[in-house]
């Protein structure tokens, strides 16, 4: 690990750290799904299964990114822009603790993600 690739590092942490977090999400779901008796268990398991295919989908970027796929940049700023409207929800509605988490989370993965030590880590000059 050099120092010009340290932010990309973090980054790669960070997309990691919101896999597990999708991947609990997935399982506090699925507890759900079978511990209820509502009669829109469809929903429920539709939810679930998104649930499940975000963590896939984040762990595969922070992956790629891992590797130094310059074609996981943008998915994984798409990601953080998802995270940030999350986040903006969550500060409106509640609970506020969980929004303001997700925003400086969002923020700081972008920004490392964005930086130009990660741009030239990843070979973008």
């Amino acid at each position: 690990m050099t120092s010009t690739s340290a932010p990309l590092d973090w980054g790669v942490r960070l997309l990691h750290l919101q896999s597990v977090g999708m991947a609990g999400l997935t399982a506090y779901l699925i507890v759900l799904d079978l511990t209820s008796s509502t009669a829109n268990l469809g929903v429920a398991a539709s939810l679930t299964v998104m649930a499940a295919l975000a963590a896939v989908v984040i762990f595969l970027v922070a992956r790629a990114l891992g590797r130094r796929k310059v074609r996981a940049r943008g998915p994984a700023v798409v990601i953080q822009l998802f995270l940030l409207a999350t986040g903006g929800f969550l500060v409106q509605v509640g609970p506020l603790w969980l929004g303001v988490v997700l925003l400086v989370l969002a923020a700081v993965t972008a920004v490392l993600v964005l930086l130009p030590q990660s741009g030239r880590a990843l070979g973008v000059d």
